[in-house]
């Protein structure tokens, strides 16, 4: 994955003087004699909150105006170093910001209050659920009109102002109304730091008057923060790693897996740290997919289940001892509660806790400090990795095509896999996307994202442009369903006006192909859309783009060629059509058990 300020790994963020993101406490330190005394012009709450975001390593933050945050916008495009990036709505604006933040370690976005706030609501739960820290900045109202019984526009006509906030608090760690110069700097500096600590969204509302006000507070260069580090219980570590250690020592066929959690831990370099140490298999649930290399020697693929990387769920599930790094298990990564493991055989290693088997459980134990000291007191194990060595079958290669015959997905997917490079990322909406793309044998170096947490339709459109402006030097592979693509399609517009190149694979199979095999019904059928048409007609001769639509196997091998050659530089839209029942055997299956687990009938009273 690709990784810069408040990454997995790397705290230290563009400006060098920013310290660790994973800290528990904030301060304002001087790293020079003293700071740069501004002008009345630059001295305002606006330009302060401008400041700051430059300073944690935001670059671009992405917009849709409203009359309440029109002043403060300006402030952002005043700010060197700040560009504005326009959507075409508020929800996208949210997506591309998660998409950012996943590249960058931190992301920002501008709404309006209550009507932009509240339709941006939806990605910020999605990027909370993630633990991406996403600064989410609304422009609120007249600070003069707060504590009256004036009724505003933009609000559901009550003269109570606290809708929107009251619906943030559940989706975001802090919430800071700032209607007051008095305490604005120490509101908006809280907010900024929480969301690097928690490594959660946060909401600032700025009261629309305010933003352009020089005031004494704001009079100086902001210091670059200095976030105090987390420090693990170092009797409790010692205790963890002796316990854990014992535990896995005696085991004959340990196995090790990765969770989406070593994102948010920076422990994905301590996670390699072991795997080299220990000798163990090495998976990774789906959602983790892009936090551990590929091309590691023991690495034996997703552990999803049923439909888990062939022979990997055999071998993790017949282990005698498993440590799961960071794990989320809900319905979805458990394929429906159906996981063949014992807690009794498991170490759950949490960003901050360690649990071993049925007990004992060891709080305060940073997951960062808790494996590589786990690494060096491990007996070097291959035995699981030999089992594996010895059932594993290469897999196949699809059927070949028949000359001029429908497009198969599985066709589709073998030559996106000989795209894929440490130059590029992929981006999968959720859907049969999921599953196809969890196939991919990710190079050295190439990004891959997706939201399984949330599993929100249409992320992808907004993800691919926030991810493609933080990680300018990849190119994204976007592979987006049809009824996905209808829900978010006008950013493509924003992908053009910053001169984005991504490759977009456009899946027509005419409807929300995961939820038919939940549950079938005429609802999951859409109106079929001229998608290539729909492109050319937002691109309108101003930017570079170009598209096709393909139907067999000779058509999509010109199309690649074209898009990775000729048309390198532009947005290259593929629209790629392909029956309705063509999915992959792991949705299938996915998609069984989850519907069962969805129509349990109620417990007996």
């Amino acid at each position: 994955m690709d990784f810069k300020v408040g990454s997995v790994d790397t705290p230290k963020p563009a400006n060098g003087d920013v310290g660790s993101l994973a800290g528990n406490q904030v301060s304002t330190l001087k790293t020079s004699a003293s700071s740069t005394q501004l002008c009345s012009a630059e001295a305002t709450l606006g330009r302060h909150l401008a400041r700051r975001l430059v300073q944690v390593g935001v670059s671009d933050v992405f917009a849709v105006p409203g009359d309440f945050n029109l002043t403060l916008l300006d402030d952002l495009i005043a700010e060197p170093g700040l560009k504005l990036v326009g959507c075409c709505n508020e929800l996208n604006a949210g997506y591309a910001a998660d998409g950012y933040a996943r590249s960058r370690g931190v992301a920002a976005c501008a709404v309006t209050f209550t009507v932009g706030g509240l339709s941006i609501l939806n990605a910020i739960a999605g990027a909370y659920s993630e633990n991406l820290p996403i600064i989410c900045i609304v422009g609120g109202p007249n600070s003069n009109d707060y504590g009256t019984n004036r009724i505003l526009h933009h609000t559901i006509g009550l003269p109570d102002f606290s809708q929107e906030l009251r619906c943030f608090q559940t989706v975001t760690c802090y919430q800071a109304i700032v209607n007051n110069l008095e305490d604005a700097h120490e509101q908006i500096d809280t907010a900024i730091s929480t969301a690097l600590k928690e490594s959660k969204p946060v909401y600032i509302s700025v009261s629309c008057n305010l933003s352009a006000i020089p005031h004494p507070t704001f009079s100086r260069e902001p210091v670059p923060f200095c976030l105090a580090p987390k420090l693990s219980n170092s009797l409790g570590l010692e205790a963890a790693v002796e316990a854990a250690a014992e535990f896995l020592n005696k085991a004959v066929k340990p196995v090790m897996v990765a969770g989406p959690k070593l994102r948010v831990a920076k422990a994905c370099t301590a996670f390699h740290e072991l795997a080299d140490a220990c000798g163990y298999p090495v998976a990774v649930m789906p959602s983790a997919k892009g936090l551990m290399k590929e091309t590691h020697p023991h690495f034996i693929g997703t552990y999803w289940g049923a439909v888990s990387t062939a022979f990997c769920a055999e071998i993790v599930e017949s282990a005698d001892a498993y440590i799961f790094a960071g794990p989320i298990f809900n319905d979805y990564s458990s394929v429906g509660y159906s996981l063949l493991l014992k807690k009794e055989k498991a170490i759950i290693v949490q960003p901050d806790r360690v649990v071993i088997a049925n007990g004992p459980a060891f709080g305060c134990v940073l997951m960062m400090d808790f494996l590589p000291a786990l690494a060096k007191k491990l007996k070097r194990n291959t035995t699981a990795y030999e089992n594996y060595h010895r059932i594993y079958v290469p897999e196949g290669l699809p059927l070949e095509c028949d000359p001029k015959e429908p497009l198969r997905v599985n066709i589709l997917f073998k030559h996106i896999q000989t795209m894929l490079s440490g130059d590029s990322a992929m981006i999968a909406e959720t859907g049969d996307s999921w599953f196809n793309c969890q196939k991919l044998k990710l190079p050295e170096g190439c990004g891959y994202e997706f939201q399984m947490q949330y599993g929100s339709i249409g992320w992808s459109v907004g993800a691919t442009l926030g991810y493609a402006q933080a990680a300018k030097d990849k190119r994204v592979i976007a592979c987006i369903g049809d009824g996905s693509f209808q829900v978010t399609a006008q950013d493509i517009s924003t992908m053009l006006r910053c001169e984005q190149n991504p490759i977009i694979f456009l899946i027509n199979n005419g409807g929300y192909t995961i939820e038919v095999e939940i549950h079938d019904g005429p609802y999951n059928v859409i109106k079929n859309w001229n998608y290539t048409a729909l492109v050319d007609a937002i691109h309108n001769g101003d930017g570079k783009c170009w598209t096709t639509k393909v139907q067999c196997e000779e058509e999509l091998v010109k199309a690649i060629e074209t898009a990775t050659e000729v048309k390198k530089d532009c947005l290259c839209f593929i629209e790629i059509v392909v029956h309705k029942d063509d999915t992959s055997k792991e949705l299938l299956e996915w998609g069984s058990r989850v519907s069962s687990a969805n129509s349990r009938p109620p417990n007996p009273q």
